[in-house]
């Protein structure tokens, strides 16, 4: 088949584009604002990139337009659609379907799905529960919402492993709504046999209304679960014990609290993991944070569900490489009386920001190095944080850090206001160039620029380090 994908350079569809490429179907695509690392990877397989979602495209003839959740029915201000493409497939009557409905009738059918869903965590434990299978030598496939640096590459179709009755494939699981003509989750697509709850808080302002209209879509979730599947969750968490509330048709295993099945004892970076009081195994690895720490419990009792042993997720766990954009240094620049380091994270919502630059500082604090600064830098830019539903919360996620810099461009709420709690530790920049100069005449040797975004965020990372070294 030929596939035309709107959205391509997004992580989800960019990685379903890189399986149907790798399933030997013609993959082109189109997209506005494309950055890496999406982009060098689809060009990296031979995937024609279109800038933009013209008309014009229709004479490209596809089997099929498998559309993004990126796409509308919008309106410019001048009344002209914002993308013309969508109207045109509209207006000719052609086949069209969204990503997740793809994937569960051209990749996910007849296989063992093993599916990670959460507000935060998604992407790193299910790059962790992928790793674990492979390391067993279970050949999974898998997609994730990042690059897995233990693989390279953000999808894979995977083999099928001696003695497994179906091929494995894991999958990030996202409450996100599938497309402008399906406005369910994406994870009810995936029909999981093995479904990892991770946690669940108020996240998504621009499509839920509550907390409650979440649950209910995890509970979807939780539903298509068969009855010889298993669904992992957190046990710390009142909002999953709720969904689970509400029905369990299959086998459960909880992990995090006291009384949970899988629960850890010592460090975040060097832990014994216990199954129901025994000892298991032991995790001895580079990261650090107790999120990391529930994430690698979730991903050994999935993992436990397709026969892995506890002992060798552990194993395993301890060459695990985390993902492009977790705490990933970008550049560093040697100053008299230490280096200036500059760090990239995914972390975009509150607590996912909170998380983060706590874990840097207990990373510091274990090392002998207290004296060392954080200036965490951040972009609101996923659609909950721009419409301001959550900015009370950011002097709280922020609270650890010795300097904040919010880069305001694109946002109809006060910034400055929102982080006044936070008094001279905070700063604001209405442009990326400011944002830089700023943080530039801030850094002193030792200190630790942590950028958190969801997105590009202007390149500035890169900038950073140029601007740190002419200063």
């Amino acid at each position: 088949m030929h596939l035309h994908i709107l959205g391509i350079c997004g992580t989800f569809m960019g990685g379903l584009a890189a399986l149907a490429r790798e399933a030997g179907h013609r993959v082109t695509g189109c997209d506005a604002g494309v950055y890496p690392p999406m982009s060098d990877q689809l060009r990296a397989l031979g995937i024609e990139l279109i800038e933009g979602y013209g008309a014009d495209q229709l004479a490209l003839k596809p089997d099929v337009f498998v559309v993004g959740n990126v796409v509308s029915r919008a309106r410019l201000p001048d009344g002209a659609p914002k993308f013309p493409l969508m109207e045109a497939i509209l207006d000719a009557g052609l086949p069209y379907t969204s990503g997740p409905q793809w994937l569960l009738e051209n990749v996910l059918q007849g296989r063992h799905v093993l599916a990670v869903a959460g507000t935060h965590g998604k992407t790193t434990t299910t790059s962790m529960l992928t790793w674990v299978l492979e390391h067993a030598g279970l050949q999974p496939g898998f997609l994730v919402g990042g690059v897995p640096l233990n693989f390279g590459i953000s999808a894979r179709l995977g083999g099928q492993a001696a003695g497994q009755p179906r091929p494995l494939f894991v999958i990030e699981a996202d409450e996100y709504d599938t497309a402008f003509f399906d406005k369910r989750s994406k994870f009810v697509h995936y029909r999981p046999r093995t479904a990892v709850l991770n946690n669940l808080e108020f996240d998504h302002a621009d499509i839920f209304d509550d907390l409650a209209a979440i649950e209910r879509q995890f509970h979807h979730l939780v539903r298509t679960v068969p009855p010889s599947g298993r669904v992992v969750f957190n046990g710390l968490e009142e909002s999953l014990a709720r969904v689970l509330a509400q029905g369990c048709w299959s086998e459960q295993r909880s992990f995090g609290a006291a009384v949970s099945d899988f629960t850890a004892e010592g460090d975040a970076s060097d832990f014994t993991v216990l199954l129901r009081g025994q000892a298991v195994g032991r995790v001895r690895w580079p990261l650090s944070g107790t999120h990391n720490q529930l994430n690698a419990l979730a991903a050994i009792a999935a993992a436990e569900h397709v026969g892995v042993p506890p002992a060798l997720a552990c194993e395993a766990l301890g060459s695990f490489q985390n993902v492009r954009r977790r705490m990933e240094v970008r550049g560093s620049v040697q100053r008299a009386g230490g280096t200036i380091t500059v760090v990239d994270d995914f972390a975009h919502h509150p607590t996912a920001i909170r998380t983060t630059v706590d874990g840097l500082r207990t990373q510091l604090d274990a090392a002998g190095r207290r004296g060392e600064r954080i200036l965490a830098i951040f972009e609101p830019r996923s659609n909950t944080m721009k419409l301001g539903t959550m900015k009370s919360q950011l002097p709280w996620a922020l609270e650890h850090a010795d300097l904040a810099f919010c880069h305001t461009a694109g946002l109809d709420w006060n910034a400055a206001e929102a982080l006044a709690p936070m008094g001279e530790r905070a700063h604001t920049a209405a442009s990326i160039d400011e944002l830089v100069r700023q943080v530039t005449q801030a850094a002193q040797p030792g200190d630790h620029l942590l950028c958190m975004s969801n997105g590009g965020f202007g390149g500035v990372h890169g900038k950073l380090l140029e601007a740190l070294q002419k200063a």
